[in-house]
């Protein structure tokens, strides 16, 4: 499981300057604002009132700015961002090598915070509580376990789960396949499949009975089956036409809001799962980079991480990668070719 805290390419200045008028957190620790005017660098999130665009220098560290003349604000404190950041890697950690379960109270010790503080301080940098990070670790090693295990119980055992109870508990709704179905590569499961042309390319649509486990361009069986190895593959018939026309409707009018609407069944990581939920969430008509949505996400320096769980999607339009486009403002790459992203994008602005 990545902890989300990596080096990343510097903003450039219209980045760093929207940033700062939304007074946003999450880009807190990448850079600071230094104030020619007043003599102080702060935070991008300081809440002291905005300066003038021209009396304005963006900095990569405190150190820079001091060198530059400046001191750092009393208000917002820009130089406690590493120390923010060496705490929350000392409390990932700690969870990830306790044998035991960390309270919020003990890694506040660890880390020298108060524990009502370093719950903000550490879902700022890693987009969850610390409780929610160790429950996703937990869930993280139960199901790779899985893949490798002769009984289901040994590796929820394994992975620190007190009973298989918590387990299944814990990960009802996100894995889409039972802890058995997921060892199995699938087996048992039935996934009915159509392909279906649009006006933009051929278009498979495979779904179980929890709603649409994967869409592509220019694919068909074969892919399907390498993606699914053990599980029964079924040509949708007429009780598949519904979804098949709410699909081929969220391809041919993307603006349309029902979209949102249809069932997914997917499984991935905690951290794939909430990159996916972050691309459902930009609005039609609108692009991210990789950095700005690792940003979005309280990870600011995880562009590389997002783009691994960005490539991971198997449900294409409705979880729309192709949303994301290189941080230079180009097309970037896509699974099913830029003409068909080209398009998807031409539609949607």
């Amino acid at each position: 499981m990545s902890n989300g805290i990596n080096t990343a390419p510097p903003l450039d200045p219209g980045t760093a300057w929207a940033a700062v008028q939304r007074r946003d957190r999450n880009y807190d620790g990448r850079f600071v604002t230094g104030v020619l005017s007043t003599g102080i660098y702060c935070r991008p999130s300081c809440a002291a009132r905005h300066p003038a665009r021209a009396n304005v220098r963006f900095f990569s560290t405190g150190a820079e700015a001091r060198a530059a003349g400046l001191r750092a604000c009393k208000r917002c404190l820009p130089d406690d961002v590493a120390r923010d950041e060496t705490a929350v890697l000392a409390a990932i950690d700690e969870i990830k090598t306790s044998e035991g379960r960390p309270t919020l109270g003990d890694l506040a010790d660890l880390t020298g915070y108060s524990p009502t503080h370093f719950q903000r301080v550490f879902k700022r940098a890693t987009g969850l509580s610390p409780a929610a990070y160790a429950r996703a670790l937990r869930e993280e090693r139960a199901r790779d376990g899985l893949n490798g295990a002769h009984r289901v119980s040994d590796a929820i055992y394994d992975a620190g789960y007190e009973a298989p109870s918590r387990f299944y508990a814990g990960v009802e709704g996100k894995m889409g396949m039972s802890a058995s179905d997921w060892k199995n590569g699938g087996e048992g499961r039935v996934i009915h499949w159509s392909v279906v042309e649009t006006s933009i390319a051929p278009m498979m649509v495979a779904a179980t009975e929890r709603g649409v486990c994967c869409l592509s361009f220019g694919e068909g069986e074969q892919e399907l089956r390498a993606r699914f190895p053990k599980a029964e593959l079924a040509e949708g018939g007429e009780e598949f036409r519904v979804l098949l026309d709410q699909v081929s409707n969220a391809v041919e009018t993307p603006t349309d809001p029902s979209a949102a609407a249809i069932p997914l069944d997917v499984k991935g990581t905690a951290f794939q799962q909430s990159v996916w939920q972050a691309l459902r969430e930009i609005p039609a008509g609108e692009t991210r980079s990789y950095g700005e949505l690792a940003a979005a996400l309280g990870n600011p320096k995880a562009s590389r991480a997002v783009g691994g769980a960005n490539g991971a999607n198997n449900i294409a339009v409705l979880i729309p990668c192709h949303r994301v486009i290189a941080s230079d403002g180009g097309l970037g790459g896509y699974a099913y070719g830029t003409e068909i992203k080209r398009e998807l994008l031409r539609r949607e602005s």
